[in-house]
């Protein structure tokens, strides 16, 4: 068998057709290779009690503790039986519960005094942390020899038990059983890094590597595991993302020089405040990019009302300068249609190029969404292929092939993380040669994501405020513990419009009919006992638009103008809903997360967000930046009916601390799987880091990103490693390494 095919090798083969199918299918691991970089998520000391009091929510854990207590009790008048189970690790307690025909074989089992693994799901009920029918390993060496369960164990015969990322279906002990198996096949790696910087930095071989990660015998063997393969995630990837920003270099582009005199000089000489000192230096990073004869890559981050928008209007009106045309594409309807007020009021004559009043120096300024109507469709089409209009906004309808451009020399995404990769590819495609990339995000990013998601970007930050925005204050609403709390955000909504200001309210969903699918689909029978194990308090669907609307024209907000906005409206209801919201004639605008992004209404002082819990802190931090954007100062109130101790209300609690973008994105880094944030949809590279943490592997990263470019400017093709370009194989599929190769 050679180097390669051993890590290809189908687990089918070695495990068994069932073992491999739930692999597969819930872990999604497929070959021997991907086994063998299922990490262990930690490792418990036999002997030692997992801490049961910092057990997460909602989450499927592996624990090590002791059974203190069991009890079998009756209910439903004697027919039903349940087994209340109490583990201990010596400070905290834990309850297990098991129902009806499940109870025989754990009480026989687990009696007061034994110690096990247990798996299984957390939850809350009656205020207690329990699990609910776990899964459970005995480990003590008298309760194996009855289980007769030894060869079970045989994986936890060291003195470091290997904890694996599990689930319902595979507890972490088959999960040991099986990378058993496929250990041997750790002799076979092909090694990524180049022998001078592995020899240089000290590592471990792969093969040893791969053995101490998963078979420990001290915790040196696992930091020393540990540091080596976090090396190989970040190397492997920088590489990745090294040979893209070379292959950018190679590619020919059209410079792109602002005239002296031109659109620029006439659009700043009528702005009627100065650009931030942050906008200038960005401004000119740009237009440095721009000038030259290679396609910008350019990442354009900064806080929620940074001037973002106006810095990339200047690039635009730069390309449109020098003889080209800017496209910009925005996620939603609503979005483009903001965008499009936004940029004509700023520009004023300047956006009416050719047109009776419009200025000499103008340009055309067209909107394309896939709602228009056809007339007006077709003249924007024909002004976009004639190069009347020099500056484009729209919609994915910017993509379809009828859209021909004259000279396309700018293309700015905004909010990247929503479009496709054929979405941004397709719009590139229409240039004549690559146009200039400039993608702008909202969402701040710490470095260290910056450089493994957008890697293969340039990055310029805006981290400075215009002068004149307003504080924002934010308070979380316990709606469940404290109702009072609630009448009171309600009665500040009116205070806010009775002082002649307008304010949002945030709901997660639509209501009406659109859940009637889903509630069919878990529609099915439940059993008393599951009825019984549910976590105290029914677990309501989210709060509705169309459902606190209703409510709030005929309670708290009575009298008041209220109007609703949400994604199944059609494009010209929602463009005259924000069209009235923004003149003042709407006071509240009850809406789901349609608003969440580019939306600019000064007048707006007010947004309550119901089931603020049900959102991402990022995205919190951008729909509070929804008000505050004009003299008077915000106000965010966060309604939530999560437990006062949940991880959600901690969530909470730290986006009403801050206003920092960048801490609130590293919270939110920290508290979502990493996987989450770099899978494909955004870095195009596989799913997840094993081992490699974005937030706490800065320095890794960092020399990474120094190596790779080193390595690259060398031997751009990596000729001479060939174990390097195996290694990227790996991690690039077919698919991903267009993506890389788009952009």
């Amino acid at each position: 068998m050679d180097r390669v095919s051993a890590f290809d090798e189908p687990l089918k083969k070695l495990l068994g057709g069932a073992t491999a199918k739930v692999m597969a299918e819930h872990l999604d691991l497929h070959t021997v290779g991907d086994l063998l970089h299922h990490y262990p998520r930690r490792y418990e000391e036999r002997g030692r009690l997992t801490a049961l009091t910092d057990l997460p929510l909602d989450e499927h854990v592996t624990v090590v503790a002791q059974v203190d207590d069991a009890r079998v009790m009756t209910f439903n008048g004697g027919r039903g039986r349940r087994l209340e189970v109490t583990l201990t690790d010596g400070h905290g307690r834990l309850q297990l519960v098991f129902f009806g025909h499940g109870v025989h074989k754990p009480h026989k089992d687990l009696l007061p005094g034994r110690r096990a693994m247990f798996a299984g799901k957390v939850s809350v009920f009656n205020r207690k942390m329990q699990l609910a029918h776990p899964t459970y390993q005995l480990l003590d060496a008298e309760a194996v020899d009855e289980a007769g369960a030894s060869e079970a164990v045989d994986a936890f015969a060291g003195k470091l038990l290997p904890i694996y990322p599990a689930c319902k279906q595979l507890d972490s002990w088959r999960i040991a059983k099986a990378v058993d198996a496929v250990l041997p096949s750790a002799q076979e790696a092909v090694d990524p890094l180049p022998p001078a910087l592995r020899d240089g930095r000290g590592f471990t071989s792969l093969p040893e590597a791969l053995v101490k990660i998963h078979r420990p015998q001290t915790k040196a063997d696992v930091a020393a595991a540990r540091d080596r393969l976090k090396w190989d995630e970040a190397f492997v990837l920088q590489v990745a993302l090294a040979r893209r920003r070379y292959a950018d270099t190679q590619l020919p582009a059209v410079a792109r020089r602002p005239v002296p005199g031109g659109l620029v000089d006439a659009f700043d000489a009528k702005l009627p405040f100065t650009l931030t000192d942050g906008q200038v230096k960005v401004s000119k990073e740009i237009f440095d990019d721009l000038a030259t004869e290679h396609p910008m890559h350019r990442l354009l981050q900064g806080e929620v009302g940074s001037g973002k928008t106006l810095v990339a209007l200047r690039a635009m009106l730069g390309t449109v300068d020098a003889g080209g045309q800017a496209a910009m594409l925005a996620p939603t309807e609503v979005l483009a249609q903001q965008h499009h007020r936004s940029v004509t009021e700023m520009m004023g004559e300047l956006a009416e190029g050719g047109m009776l009043g419009g200025s000499e120096q103008g340009t055309k300024v067209v909107l394309l969404t896939g709602s228009m109507g056809m007339a007006a469709r077709r003249q924007a089409l024909l002004d976009l292929v004639t190069g009347e209009a020099g500056i484009v906004i729209g919609t994915h309808a910017l993509i379809e092939d009828k859209v021909q451009f004259h000279d396309l020399g700018l293309v700015v995404v905004d909010e990247q993380h929503r479009f496709g990769v054929e979405q941004r590819d397709a719009l590139r495609s229409k240039g004549k040669q690559p146009p200039h990339l400039l993608v702008m995000t909202a969402t701040p990013i710490p470095r260290t994501v910056a450089m493994t998601v957008f890697g293969d970007l340039e990055t310029s930050v805006l981290d400075q405020l215009p002068a004149g925005r307003s504080p924002i204050a934010s308070h979380v609403v316990p709606a469940k513990d404290k109702p009072h709390f609630l009448s009171r955000a309600w009665e500040r909504v009116r205070e806010e419009v009775e002082n002649g200001h307008q304010a949002y309210v945030v709901c997660p969903r639509i209501g009406d009919d659109e859940d009637d699918a889903a509630k069919k689909k878990s529609a099915k029978k439940k059993t008393a006992e599951e009825k019984e194990a549910k976590e105290e308090g029914d677990k309501r669907p989210p709060l509705a638009v169309l459902e606190i609307a209703e409510q709030l024209a005929k309670g708290p907000l009575t009298g008041l103008r209220i109007e609703v906005l949400h994604g199944r409206m059609h494009p010209d209801d929602k463009d005259d809903v924000m069209r009235r919201f923004a003149a003042g004639e709407v006071d509240v605008l009850v809406a789901t997360t349609v608003i969440e992004v580019g939306v600019n209404v000064p007048n707006a002082t007010a947004m309550v967000i119901m089931d603020a819990d049900r959102f991402g802190v990022s995205q919190l931090h951008q729909l509070r930046g929804r008000v505050g954007r004009g003299s008077a100062p915000g106000l965010c109130l966060l309604v939530s009916e999560a437990h006062e101790a949940s991880p959600a209300r901690a969530r909470l609690a730290a986006v009403a601390a801050t206003l920092d973008g960048f801490e609130l994105s590293r919270i939110d880094l920290e508290q979502r799987r990493e996987g989450d944030v770099l899978g494909q949809a955004q870095s195009g590279v596989r799913s997840s880091l094993r081992v490699l943490s974005v937030i706490d592997d800065e320095e890794v990263i960092a020399a990474a990103r120094q190596e790779a470019v080193t390595v690259v400017a060398a031997d751009p093709d990596l000729e001479r490693l060939p174990e390097l370009r195996v290694a990227l194989d790996a991690l690039l599929d077919k698919e991903r390494e267009e993506y890389l190769d788009k952009g």
